[in-house]
Formats: C-alpha cells, structure tokens, sequence
C-alpha cells in the first residue's frame, strides 16, 4: 500500500516532504567533494500512517544513488538499521508501539559513496486511542437551553453538541462516550449522531415512535471542530439529551478489557442485592472491582442495565460511589415497562457504582457487566476508517432471524471487542436479544462441523410486539474471533447491527 491508496481507504497520512530533510557531508575533503558531484542531491520523503491500534508504518522515498544505509528511530527508544539496495526504492517498515499516543520518527539516511547523510522526521498518532472515565455530566438539553438555545430540534434538522473543552474533555478527544436521549417525540423517526467533518453515516443511533421517551448509548468520533452532530431524521420535532460519560484520546490512560457478558444483580432473584425491587427514589450500591475477574484497579465498567416490572414511569441514573447522583440519566421507562440500555461508567474509589431509581415507586433492575477498562490493558478503540458501516440487514435479505436461533458474524484476529448498535424491529411478539462470545470459528461453519454454542442468559436489548428498540453492545468474540446474536424470543424478527470500531490489542 502506498500514501495515495492509505487516503483512498479513509487512513490519515502524515507527511514530510523532501525539502524538509537536513543533510550533512563527512568532514573530509574527498567526501565534500563527492558530495558536491551528486547534483541531485540525498533527499528522503517520509508518509506514515496506522494500520492497527498500535501499528505504524512509515513509507520512506530517496533521491540519490544506491545502496543506502538506512536507520528509523521510531521514537519509543526502538532503532531499526536497514541497507535498501537501490535509493529508487522506497522503503517500507512497520512498527508496533507498547502505548498509544504520538510519536516522532526519524529516518537518517547515510550514502556510503559521498558520505553524506540526510535526516527528515514526521510526527505520527497512532490509530488507537485509550477511554478515560468522566463522572456523568450533562452537555445538552434542548428542553431548557443547555448547550445550545433553548428550543425542540425540528424535523429532518440538526443541532450539535459541544464536547472538546467542555468540563475537563481535552482537545485532543477522538471519539466519546454519550448517552443520548430523545424525547417529547410527535412522529416516528430516528438520530444520527455523528462528527464534524467525518462522512454522515447511514446507520441510526435511537429509534423512536410518538410519545416516545428513548436513551442509547453512542461512541461517536469527535469532529475536528470539537463537536458532535445530531440528526433528527424524522417527521416531527424532538428534544435532545445528552449525557458524558468517558472519552477517548491517544494518550496512555485505560484499556479495554472484554468479559462474557455476566450477571451482577437480579433484584427478582436477590443476586448480588437482596431481593425485592429497588425502591422509589431509592439508591443500590454494586461491588464491581475486585468481584468476579475484575481488578481492583478498573477504572470504569461496561453494563448492559435492564428495568423491569416497574411500577410508573421514571428513570434510571447510575453514577460512581462517593458522589451525589448527577442530573444526568442512564435509562427511562414507562409503568410495566422493560427496557434495557448499555452503561460505560466510572468506578467510585471503593469499586462501587451506584444505580438510582428516580420513580416514586419501586422497579426491577438487572445488571449484567460485559467488560471493564484500566490501565493495565492495551486495547486501544479504533473506529472504522470509513465511519460506522451496516453489516446486517434482514429486512433486505428477507430472511428474519427465526425464534429461539441464532446469527454468526464477525471474524477479525486481536480483537478484544467490537463496537455494534444493534436494532430489531418488525417484531410480532415479545422477546430479548443476546449477543456472547461464539467458540465456532468461521471454518467450522463452513465445513458443517460447528455445534449451537451456549444458550445466554443474559440480554442486552428488550422488545414487545410492533416496538423497534437498538442498544449499543460491546461484543466480546470468542478465540476463533465470532459472535453469536441470538433471538430469544418465540417470533422471528428482523435484526439490523451497525459496526462502528473495534477495541484491537495490537
């Protein structure tokens, strides 16, 4: 792959031209005098850019004659010698940095025949960027002017949010954690969150109806202004709320690490708190560090929170321990409702998170955790060079995902997770999607000897008959790299999963 095919395929390519390389000649006479023989003169043109979360390869091109002595300092204390045997081809190297972050290269090139050396850099970013935790804080809501001017966002119009230089988010934010909701709906229609200057997606973030009040949660690039985009694509006016709750930068700071999806609290069952429903207004402390493979040292973790049987309709908000519960929420339902939205949050400093039940009445809460970050793990989130993508789509291939079963998809090496929104609709009856780890690999499926995998018994989505409901899930693979998405429910219905970036480990 050469600079023009990495900008073709969306790869951000830092360069430095010819005219920037510094050349010296051996203090000698004769070498000066060789040097000054070579008209054209030892110039080296440097492209780089990522090709993993920490991978980096730099394009090197040379004027000049050959051979030549080539060293790169990578800019981590790694130096690569190498002798390219003509100067009229280009050099290519890659390299894997232990951190994300940036970096300078250097290549120093030596002419052995005019001893003259010539030294160019170019200053590189890595793909991956590390998550850091922000206490959940409120950015947006049109309902009463934060953020923006007061005032419902008009059908198929936008507004945009605020997100670099907003609280503690430093400019150098590349993607960020939001929960999203929408409500005070007149019509059906959908939000497109997306950054500045990246393409407009596709793909949808929240679905919603009339009357609707809806949340997901969304890991949207940052445009290079510093701002998000919310696209109302829809018939009637909407309010837009939006809540932080962690960001990404290519700074060393935490990694993510997957875990099989795994049940922490049942409240109808008594696991992990004892049983009966969380109380109105009332507040349940949850042990996350230190409890069932997570480290103390987690810095944030990853839910899939599910309301059910509640008795009005309310809200819920979860917050880290040893802080007052924030004005923003996680999840809202209506009386007998059960809904379920996914959770990035930071961990309080006893490794407790906290979930509030801002209803008067009690309601049922289920918490399943599916993955934690800290520092101690290097899988950077890396979002799709192309902006988020559909990868399946039933309603096209008129083939609904069938009761009780289950879909395969995914196979890419050193992924720790993927990044999906996943969508039904076209739902005939009541059921739950649940989305684990598959141990088939994608030969075995081919050749007819893969077996079902584990039923879960987890979920990560809810629906009822005639609603279309998404959720962002954080999609751990098994071994072999696949992911079951099963339907738990007693009726086919159509599933829609979006692709928006991967947390890789190399």
């Amino acid at each position: 792959m050469d600079p023009s095919t990495a900008e073709a395929s969306g790869a951000e390519v830092f360069s430095s031209p010819a005219d920037r390389t510094v050349r010296s000649t051996a203090p000698t006479a004769e070498s000066r005098a060789a040097a000054a023989a070579d008209s054209q003169g030892l110039t080296v043109k440097l492209d780089s850019w990522g090709t993993s979360a920490h991978g980096m390869l730099v394009y090197s091109t040379f004027s000049g004659t050959g051979p030549l002595g080539v060293t790169i300092t990578w800019g981590d204390g790694t130096t690569e010698a190498v002798t390219t045997a003509e100067a009229s081809e280009p050099l290519v190297s890659n390299h894997t940095y232990a951190e994300v972050g940036e970096y300078t290269i250097t290549v120093t090139v030596t002419d052995p025949t005019t001893n003259t050396q010539a030294v160019n850099k170019v200053t590189v970013e890595t793909l991956g960027s590390d998550f850091t935790p922000h206490a959940p804080l409120r950015l947006l809501d049109t309902r009463n002017g934060t953020g923006q001017e007061k005032g419902k966002v008009p059908a198929n119009w936008g507004t945009s949010v605020k997100i670099t230089g907003n609280s503690t988010i430093p400019d150098n934010a590349t993607a960020v954690v939001l929960n999203l909701t929408v409500t005070n709906t007149t019509d059906s229609g959908h939000i497109i969150a997306w950054g500045t200057g990246h393409p407009r997606p596709g793909t949808s973030s929240i679905n919603y109806a009339a009357g609707e009040t809806v949340p997901n949660l969304v890991i949207v690039p940052v445009g290079r202004d510093g701002r998000v985009n919310l696209d109302n694509v829809g018939w009637g006016s909407v309010d837009l709320v939006a809540d932080v709750s962690g960001y990404f930068t290519p700074t060393a700071s935490s990694g993510y690490k997957a875990l099989s999806p795994t049940r922490f609290v049942d409240t109808r069952e008594g696991q992990g708190a004892a049983k009966g429903q969380l109380t109105g207004q009332g507040s349940l402390g949850v042990q996350i560090a230190g409890v069932k493979g997570i480290p103390k040292g987690a810095t944030a973790v990853s839910l899939n929170v599910t309301v059910t049987n509640p008795r009005e309709a309310g809200h819920l908000t979860v917050h880290p321990s040893g802080q007052a519960a924030p004005t923003a929420s996680n999840l809202n339902f209506t009386s007998g409702q059960t809904v379920a939205n996914s959770v990035i949050v930071p961990v309080g400093p006893d490794g407790r998170i906290i979930i509030r039940n801002g209803a008067w009445q009690p309601a049922d809460v289920i918490i399943d955790v599916n993955g934690y970050y800290t520092p101690d793990s290097n899988a950077a989130y890396v979002p799709n060079w192309w902006g988020p993508n559909r990868m399946v789509d039933t309603r096209k291939t008129g083939s609904p995902l069938a009761a009780r079963d289950y879909m395969h998809l995914l196979d890419a090496p050193n992924v720790e997770a993927y990044v999906l929104n996943t969508t039904v609709t076209n739902t005939t009856g009541s059921g739950f999607l649940s989305v684990a780890p598959d141990p088939n690999t994608r030969e075995q499926y081919e050749n007819g000897t893969a077996t079902p995998p584990a039923r879960p018994v987890s979920s990560n989505l809810n629906w009822t008959a005639g609603k279309t409901v998404a959720n962002l899930v954080q999609a751990p693979p098994a071994e072999g790299g696949m992911v079951a998405f099963w339907n738990q429910g007693w009726d086919a219905t159509d599933l829609i999963i979006d692709n928006f970036g991967s947390y890789n480990r190399d």
